[in-house]
Formats: structure tokens, sequence, C-alpha cells
């Protein structure tokens, strides 16, 4: 599985300078960080709840908790402490749910991460229908992921984060993460595998 990098939207302006002035309390420079980071923010909500719905509530709850937060912010990367906030807002709707994401067959919407890359724009119709498939039976596979396993693929394959800020966000050795994700791969193309027997998708994994 190859990670699917995403580019820092918003405003210019270097990010630990945004950090600094919305520590001071500075609106626009929150909201700027909020500009950089709510595609990724909402991407892992997105997979790790599998429902759009609750990938906003988690979303929105998330910057909000980092804007009454911000003040403490000390770590060394910012986005990974915002993912940290947004992987206990995820799990706090899991447990609002019974710790069960919605279980949706259908491809991730518009916007959401991509890691298989099979077909581009110009593709017929048979290849646009075989990507949504693999990207449905990927969806559905890692939803049947424990929650920290799912995360850690997520971040590390999908959204192209470091071992070491995944440990960050996750509050966690880089040992465990490394298990973690290997552990949450294995399943993953023993599911996908399962699943259609979408070939291509298995080798990406």
């Amino acid at each position: 599985m190859h990670p699917s990098h995403e580019a820092a939207a918003g405003p210019p302006g270097a990010e630990p300078d945004l950090v600094l002035s919305a520590c001071e309390g500075n609106l626009d420079a929150f909201n700027g960080l909020v500009d950089r980071h709510q595609r990724s923010v909402f991407n892992l909500c997105l997979r790790m709840l599998g429902s759009r719905e609750a990938a906003e509530d988690a979303t929105q709850d998330a910057f909000l908790a980092a804007f009454r937060n911000v003040r403490s912010f000390r770590g060394q990367s910012f986005r990974a402490w915002l993912m940290r906030i947004a992987a206990n807002a995820c799990t706090d709707e899991l447990r609002r749910r019974g710790r069960r994401p919605a279980h949706s067959l259908d491809a991730p919407p518009p916007g959401a991460d991509d890691p298989l890359d099979i077909a581009d724009a110009a593709a017929g119709p048979e290849a646009l229908l075989l990507r949504k498939e693999q990207q449905a039976a990927l969806q559905a596979a890692l939803l049947r992921l424990p929650p920290d396993q799912r995360m850690a693929v997520i971040m590390c394959d999908l959204q192209g984060f470091s071992y070491e800020e995944i440990a960050e966000a996750m509050r966690s050795s880089l040992g465990t993460v490394k298990s973690r994700i290997a552990r949450g791969r294995e399943k993953l193309r023993a599911q996908v595998g399962i699943e259609g027997e979408h070939s291509e998708a298995r080798e990406r994994l």
C-alpha cells in the first residue's frame, strides 16, 4: 500500500508562525491551521468511522477541542497533536455508537484519500467501476480492523505520516506503532483478497 501524501492548503505563512500566533490567541492564525489540516482530519475520521455524517461531527469536535487547548500545545509536530485530538474524537464517536463503525460498502467520496490510484479520470467505465469496487473492498476491510490498527494504517499508508508522528499522535512507542501497522496490513491483505479477489488491491497493500 502506497502513502497518499496530502498537500498542505491554506493561507501563506510558515506553519510554526501560525501555531505560535494561534497559541497567543490569534483566531485568524488558528483558522489558517484549520484550512491547512481540515482535509487530513476529515479523511482520518471518515476512514475510521465509515460515515460522512459521523466524520463531519468528529471533525468539528476535533477542531473545537484543538481551539480550546491550542495554548497548551507543546509538541514537536502540530499535525500529530491535531491527529491525536481527532483520534480521540473518533474514539468518543465509536463509544457513542457501541464501538461499531458504520459498515459502508460505498467507495469513499471525492476528496478522500485514494491509495489505490488504479484508474484516472480519463479511464473507461470498466476501469472506473473496478476502481470503485476496489476502494469499497478496502474501506470495508479497514472498518473491520481494531481501531488502533486502523488508525496506524490510515495515518501511515493513506496519509503519509512518519512512524514518529504516528507514535506521537497515538502516544505509543515506535515498536508498538510498527507492530500495529504490520498486523493491520496483514489483515487487510487477507480480507481484500477474500472479498472479490481484487488482485491489484492486494498488491498495493
